[in-house]
């Protein structure tokens, strides 16, 4: 980037996966039909008063520890006044200068390196509705059914210097929140988004440039190419002798740019004020002491554990931790089998499938078990099928859900571990390559693939590999 620096911070959206909304009754849900998960509260009507869901000040506290954040048992409210089509009310209620969560940490490895990013805050709030622009029509619909979920959102400090840090650092916290188990992170519904604060200055500079944010990115690979478009967008101004406006600017994915939004708010903008209708969020001693016990083993420290338990390369165990259910699959199958073997099963035939079928990596997705797994890693150990066969027929075990011994012994794959079986076809394959045989003799070893080949071809994979090479080294003699 030349001579310049970029400073990147970013304001995480999670939307927090309670039954109901922040306050009211209605239900927390994805992908009803328009404006039926709606009330008198979440709509904004005069006179509906709002009552906090305490199951989502639980959440937002396990977050809050989880991030090394501290915690102040006392929060207060506020009112974010702002007007938007989607924001019934005229205000959205948030939390200014007495937040739930503040000064906390992520460690973060990116570039080959960890980093501690520091967390100024993490607040409450209740998500807007949402436009729906009609591409039809000329007109906008407005549903209401997300009003009222909801968020917290994790504002970082300006510590990041890439687009390869503050992906890692989403990815850290998306780890966090999942495993946590406060939020769905379903990126596409929105469950957790992010908006990011980018400025460049000269290298050497302590001085922060004009910042622009890149409103609801949603996805890590356009977090990260919105990012970069971006830093190179402002550098080129800077270059031209232009300035960088501070301003909300919206990430185009298929034109891989930036455009402007609207000129950025500032706090004041907001008018925040304590919301007179919401008591100060007290937490007590004892909630404090129960929810700390809660916090589960975090997706960093399985990674280190599963690292040993596999000896995989840490971008290869990252795949293993990158959700808790992927996670505990693994765990649970490696009980009782070969760990690097049940990983290599994961991170290739499963994950294969996975791609092809355009489904993210989780079991809950597929039919095959943990114990089935591991009973196919035995399998295969104990030579009764091939590993090629193995991974022939895995889609078939991970969709069906049949007991891969069971499946085995259906469909006749045993394979073939009967010397005197194999004796009579491995002097047919030498009879009928008769060069190849003498060339192989003559110490081209290389061709003893070329025979297995034969070999298996003629049992259709059936043939014991290893017994098939000690038969042909005691018949040709090399």
């Amino acid at each position: 980037m030349g001579s310049y620096e970029a400073v990147i911070g970013l304001e995480v959206h999670v939307q927090l996966s309670t039954t109901s909304k922040l306050f009211c009754s209605c239900p927390n849900k994805f992908g009803c039909e328009p404006n039926t998960n709606v009330c008198e509260v979440c709509t904004g009507q005069p006179g509906a008063l709002p009552v906090p869901n305490h199951e989502a000040i639980h959440y937002a506290v396990l977050v809050g520890l989880a991030t090394n954040c501290h915690i102040n048992t006392r929060s207060v409210f506020a009112r974010k006044n702002y007007f938007y089509p989607d924001l019934p009310a005229g205000y959205q209620i948030s939390q200014f200068d007495l937040p739930l969560c503040e000064h906390g940490h992520l460690v973060i490895s990116a570039g080959g390196r960890e980093k501690t990013i520091g967390i100024t805050r993490i607040h409450m709030e209740n998500d807007a509705g949402k436009n729906i622009h009609s591409a039809g029509e000329n007109v906008s619909y407005v549903d209401l059914n997300r009003a009222g979920t909801p968020l917290v959102e994790i504002v970082s400090e300006p510590d990041m210097r890439s687009a390869e840090e503050a992906v890692s650092y989403l990815k850290t916290l998306y780890g966090i929140v999942t495993y946590l188990g406060v939020c769905d992170g379903n990126m596409e519904e929105g469950s957790f988004r992010c908006d990011a604060n980018v400025s460049i200055r000269p290298k050497g500079s302590t001085a922060l440039g004009t910042r622009t944010e890149l409103k609801n990115v949603n996805s890590f690979r356009n977090v990260q190419r919105a990012i970069e478009v971006e830093i190179a967008r402002q550098q080129d101004l800077l270059d031209d002798g232009e300035s960088v406006v501070q301003e909300t600017r919206l990430y185009d994915a298929d034109r891989n740019i930036t455009q402007a939004m609207r000129s950025k708010e500032e706090a004041h903008d907001y008018r925040y004020f304590p919301d007179p209708d919401l008591l100060p969020v007290v937490i007590s001693g004892e909630e404090m002491d129960r929810w700390r016990k809660e916090i589960p083993e975090l997706p960093v420290t399985r990674l280190a554990r599963f690292m040993d338990m596999t000896g995989l390369p840490e971008p290869e165990a990252e795949i293993l931790v990158q959700n808790r259910e992927i996670a505990d699959f693994f765990e649970e199958a490696a009980k009782d089998a070969n760990a690097k073997k049940v990983a290599n099963y994961i991170l290739g035939p499963f994950s294969r499938i996975a791609n092809s079928q355009h489904k993210e990596l989780r079991p809950s997705n597929w039919a095959m078990t943990p114990a089935a797994l591991a009973e196919l890693v035995g399998i295969v150990e104990a030579g009764t099928i091939s590993a090629k066969i193995a991974n022939d027929i895995f889609e078939d075990l991970l969709t069906g859900g049949e007991s891969p011994e069971h499946y085995i012994r259906s469909h006749g794959l045993a394979q073939i571990s009967d010397s005197s079986e194999l004796e009579g076809i491995v002097d047919q394959v030498i009879g009928e390559n008769p060069s190849e045989t003498q060339s192989l003799r003559e110490g081209k070893t290389k061709l003893i693939g070329f025979f297995v080949g034969q070999v298996m071809r003629k049992t259709k994979g059936k043939a014991n590999p290893a017994l098939v090479n000690e038969l042909l080294k005691k018949k040709i003699g090399f």
